[in-house]
């Protein structure tokens, strides 16, 4: 039996019509004769949805008693057990009562789902558990129940349901969603206008990320290359220069345009070493499309108008962004440019913008790639000219005779061109050429290879002497610019990187990103070792080249020291490229060597702590160790004086005053000396698999009879814990659960599992905590409200959450439902396979007696 298929009704809030979507759709399908159920709905009261369960077959709930009040969960089983073709369960996010199968209706979808069965659900966009914050941030109230952001995209069809928030006020204010009692409320609270514009723009803007992902997934599934112009992509070309601002802002306006308009700056570098743009510009412009909304990328490739179509057609994008080109008119006459070359073959379904901007045919000003300085183009055109160019004037030479002196001319303007163009190579290829022709066609005797005329010899190598010097002083002039260039190159690089390194601003990784993007590397490592006999590690790598293990197994490395060298991988690298990696080399190093010392001061920082509880420890418990030793003390001094004749009942009163006395001093010492283990980083904990019914009933030796319940299914899995840990953290909530307990409302322990995690819930039903105290309490030293002296130095809960963090869990407040205040603790599941973390490797002391 295959998987069945899961369909959700999205909505932005409470009300638009998600239920009502649904069961129209249920109905929708009875009539085509599908075996449709109702296995959950929640009506909540709404006479209209009440009305479109009429017809529909509907699964029994199950009842469950918790805390003396009846709730009504979904029957897992008698869903199961009938089998339907569609089973339609309402609230996806909702979180079942204790001693339900599950914690989250979710997971009783996935149930539904592996038996084959089709399920139709609902869900509201703030239940989305990556939402959290933000809808805590639009609405300030935080979701407590949410859905896992995979359940949902894991869905086959998910459907909007959607609705404007002044309709939804109208229903709202109509009674068609809350009862009369609450409407005003919800109104200038929750269902505040700009509250519901918000989040139906975040389902809006959700579920298009999804349709878009769906669309991506079919254009890669079928192979098609060609874009369909959906949505509005525009790609913006980036030269580095400093009109890529203006550019990137033309195309934020141009998506503005559109409906879900998104925008691509990206940056073709070529794979032959240095980048000939700035890093400082790219990074302000990187800032600046980032700022704007749209993203930044840094793409490698020699031809760039093919790499930038690639990209453009990778995305799926709609639209190209460029600047007008930076070169001058004569420029054009080696190449019609990016721009043009783009637009000519972008195709029908890509429009190409040439935007003007201030830095237009000035001139490049940036510098051109390594090992070709004067450009591919140039060098091609300039041997075109050096070996045809003679050819073709001595053609035309031979049917119009202008004397040797006119035709040497010619000749040499030919060389000259070709030297310009081309620089020394062509040029003296062009000399050679010409001075044969001349000699073959043009000095006595012709059409033989000798000259009869010293004179005429002459004229020949001056002629191949001015092609020669030319040549040479235009290759120089090149060579010179190349320097200059790579040179200002190298100085802004360096300047950029010493910047931001001495301000603290790069991690080593983005370091060795920064290094692998300027070499056009594969990868970058940092290797180091201890000494010459100790093998190499890694502390930093960058990119998804190879592995490398030994500066000997890279394409290129850099030593730092003596026992530490940076390695790169993806090809070899020219010498004059190695001064400037040398430069990154040493910053590693530097960055590496802050991050030790960072490393160091925290645990420095952590030592003072440690110093600074001590002394709080001492100055704090004064008072709570003189109480209980007073009261012991007297009583001692009373049962041994002769001058009173104690009576039976007096003597048992006084001895039970001194054993509270000792027990409170047994459990303040014990809480004393577990808080300093833990600011001391002495603890270790020694995991193992256990059972919580072993553990937990252990834990509620120090609190009255009849005063907890205890719920601890016999099916949960183990637990991966250190059993005295476990104990002594659950007896400090209990302990706390049971201070601030009415009298009459026993603490109820209870603990379920979620996926790879176990659960372990201390409900009361006190007073409670308001939300921006829920974390204060677990602070050292905090005892909430009026709680007396005598209450403790408000160690326990802090002591509670440092275990549970020991053990690799978690320890969290949250409000119980109808008032009081309800403890997580969150434990990993035996079968997990997570490891511990011990905080020291220091052997842990015996756990004191309660």
């Amino acid at each position: 039996m295959g998987r069945g298929k899961l369909r959700i009704y999205l909505g932005a809030a409470p009300g638009v019509g998600k239920t009502y979507a649904m069961l129209s759709e249920a109905h929708r399908r009875v009539e085509r004769g599908t075996d449709c159920v109702v296995a959950h709905v929640e009506h909540h009261d709404r006479p209209r949805t009440e009305v479109m369960l009429h017809g529909l077959e509907q699964i029994t709930h199950r009842e469950l008693e918790y805390r003396g009040a009846a709730f009504q969960e979904m029957d897992v089983d008698a869903v199961l057990r009938r089998a339907p073709a569609v089973a339609l369960v309402d609230e996806l996010a909702h979180t079942n009562v204790p001693g339900s199968r599950n914690a989250k209706r979710w997971q009783d979808v996935e149930e539904l789902l592996a038996a084959g069965i089709d399920v139709i659900s609902t869900v509201n966009i703030q239940h989305l558990e990556s939402l959290g914050d933000v809808v805590e941030s639009i609405t300030g109230v935080r979701q407590r129940e949410t859905v896992p952001d995979e359940v949902v995209r894991r869905a086959d069809q998910i459907e909007l349901v959607d609705m404007s928030p002044q309709a939804l006020r109208r229903r709202m204010a109509h009674g068609n969603i809350y009862r009369p009692d609450k409407v005003d409320a919800a109104l200038s609270n929750y269902f505040r206008p700009g509250n519901l514009t918000a989040l139906r723009e975040l389902a809006l803007l959700w579920v298009a990320d999804r349709v878009d992902e769906y669309l991506k997934q079919y254009r890669s599934d079928h192979r098609v290359s060609k874009i369909w112009g959906s949505r509005e992509r525009i790609v913006v070309g980036l030269t580095g220069g400093p009109e890529g601002r203006t550019l990137i802002r033309r195309a934020a306006r141009l998506a503005e345009k559109g409906a879900g308009g998104e925008v691509l700056a990206v940056y073709i570098a070529r794979s032959d070493g240095l980048t000939a743009a700035s890093p400082k510009e790219l990074a302000v412009q990187r800032t600046l499309a980032e700022d704007l909304g749209g993203t930044f990328h840094h793409v490698i490739g020699d031809d760039i108008p093919a790499a930038l179509l690639d990209f453009a057609r990778g995305v799926n994008a709609t639209q190209i962004v460029l600047g007008s080109s930076r070169r001058k008119a004569w420029q054009y006459v080696f190449g019609p440019g990016v721009g043009a070359t783009v637009a000519r073959e972008s195709g029908p379904d890509l429009d190409v913008h040439i935007v003007t901007h201030e830095e237009a045919a000035k001139g490049r000003g940036l510098p051109v790639a390594r090992g070709a300085r004067l450009g591919k183009a140039r060098i091609i055109w300039g041997w075109a000219v050096g070996v045809a160019g003679p050819a073709v004037l001595a053609v035309l030479l031979n049917t119009v005779h202008l004397g040797l002196a006119n035709d040497m001319l010619l000749f040499l303007t030919v060389t000259v061109a070709a030297a310009l163009l081309g620089g020394l190579l062509p040029a003296l290829a062009s000399a050679a050429v010409g001075s044969l022709l001349l000699n073959y066609f043009y000095t006595p005797p012709l059409h033989h290879w000798t000259i009869a005329d010293p004179k005429n010899i002459v004229a020949i190598v001056i002629f191949v002497g001015v092609g020669v010097s030319v040549a040479s002083v235009v290759d120089l002039a090149a060579r010179r610019t190349h320097q200059a260039a790579r040179l200002r190159a190298e100085s802004e690089i360096l300047s950029f990187l010493a910047g931001n390194v001495l301000r603290g601003e790069t991690g080593l990784e983005d370091l060795l990103e920064r290094v692998r993007e300027t070499f056009g590397m594969e990868s970058a490592a940092l290797l180091e070792r201890a000494s010459d006999v100790e093998p190499w590690t890694c502390a930093g790598r960058a990119g998804l080249g190879r592995p490398v293990e030994r500066p000997e197994d890279a394409d290129v490395d850099m030593p730092v020291g003596d026992h530490m060298a940076l390695a790169l991988t993806g090809r070899a690298l020219p010498a004059e490229d190695r001064r400037v990696l040398a430069a990154f080399a040493a910053q590693s190093a530097v960055v590496l060597d802050r991050r030790r010392l960072r490393e160091e001061a925290e645990q420095a920082r952590a030592l003072a702590e440690g110093n600074r509880i001590r002394t709080a420890l001492l100055a704090a418990v004064s008072h709570d160790l003189r109480t209980p030793l007073a009261g012991i003390k007297a009583s001692v001094s009373s049962l041994r004086s002769d001058d009173v004749a104690w009576s039976e009942e007096d003597r048992a009163e006084l001895l039970a005053g001194i054993e509270d006395g000792a027990d409170r001093l047994d459990h303040l010492v014990g809480n004393l000396l577990d808080m300093s283990r833990l600011q001391t980083g002495t603890v270790t904990p020694l995991i193992r698999e256990i059972d919580l019914d072993e553990v937990v009933p252990m834990a509620l030796g120090g609190v009255p009879e009849d005063s907890v319940e205890l719920d601890i299914p016999e099916t949960l899995p183990m637990v991966a814990v250190d059993a005295g840990l476990l104990e002594r953290s659950v007896a400090n909530l209990v302990e706390n659960a049971v201070k601030y307990s009415p009298p009459g409302s026993p603490v109820l322990v209870s603990a379920s599992a979620i996926a790879d995690r176990v659960e372990v819930r201390v409900v009361d039903r006190g007073p409670g905590v308001p939300d921006e105290a829920k974390e204060r309490i677990f602070a050292p030293f905090q005892r909430y409200g009026d709680a007396p002296r005598g209450a403790g130095v408000g160690l326990g809960l802090a002591v509670a959450r440092g275990f549970a963090e020991a053990m690799g869990g978690t320890l969290g407040a949250e409000d119980t439902p109808g008032g009081g205040l309800t403890m997580v603790l969150t434990l990993t599941a035996a079968d997990a396979g997570a490891e511990p973390r011990p905080l020291v490797e220091l052997v842990r002391p015996e756990r004191q007696a309660r």
